[in-house]
């Protein structure tokens, strides 16, 4: 099996805080891969020690066979990283197609030519065709988290990390968002996703990893990990 991404014995510190410790995973080519664990597990920080946004302590990071673990935010997203935060913060006073067009040609070094039909295409996907030309700071919360999804998508990622895009949506916005990241999926997209919205993640995953303090806790079938009494009784609260 060819992976993706591998994490290694990967360690990050903040002071006396080990929000990784050890920490070791690998995705495949094409896999969709579910993330939970409790509020300060470490999600985040492992999101940010792949994009390059934090560096490790200790142990290694390969994209694609590649170490990339002292590479540069920007030279990952031109490998295919790409990445979408808890909240929102696009460039409110340009337009939606603007702030693609940010991703596509910085991000992904694609041409004005080349981005103007990515931009399009991945709009359309996202369902923002018709906002285009909409400040970005006008649209609604599920257009927002669409808008962040996209500009991910525009660097045309071999690897794209959702960091809990479903947070504060109502059921019906949360499933048609669930569809989107479906499609993208069902392209080819390899995806890590992490999500306390367990029913979003497993209706897309084949695979659940649990951290707890910066470790693994658990790995495996979605349903069969959320039925495991240690993943009950830190996640969900719940003694056996």
């Amino acid at each position: 099996m060819a992976f993706l991404l591998e994490l290694e014995q990967v360690t990050k510190s903040f002071g006396a805080l080990k929000a990784t410790d050890g920490l070791s995973l690998s995705v495949a080519e094409g896999e969709a891969l579910a993330v939970i664990g409790p509020n300060g597990a470490g999600k985040s920080t492992m999101f940010n020690l792949v994009t390059g946004d934090t560096r490790p302590d200790e142990g290694r990071i390969r994209f694609a066979g590649e170490d990339i673990s002292a590479m540069a935010p920007h030279a990952r997203s031109r490998l295919g990283i790409g990445r979408t935060y808890q909240i929102p913060h696009p460039f409110a006073k340009m337009t939606v197609f603007e702030n693609l067009l940010v991703g596509a040609i910085f991000g992904a070094g694609q041409t004005e030519r080349e981005s103007y039909d990515t931009c399009a295409e991945v709009l359309d996907l996202v369902g923002l065709l018709a906002r285009a030309n909409a400040p970005a700071g006008s649209l609604t919360l599920l257009q927002r988290k669409r808008l962040e999804l996209a500009r991910a998508l525009a660097l045309r990622p071999r690897l794209l990390l959702l960091d809990e895009i479903a947070g504060g949506l109502t059921e019906h916005e949360c499933n048609e968002l669930v569809e989107t990241i479906r499609t993208i999926h069902t392209r080819g997209t390899t995806i890590v996703w992490v999500e306390h919205i367990v029913h979003a993640l497993v209706s897309i995953a084949s695979r659940l990893i649990v951290i707890n303090f910066g470790r693994k806790l658990a790995e495996g079938d979605p349903r069969e990990v959320m039925a495991d009494p240690r993943v009950r009784e830190v996640y969900l609260g719940i003694s056996a």
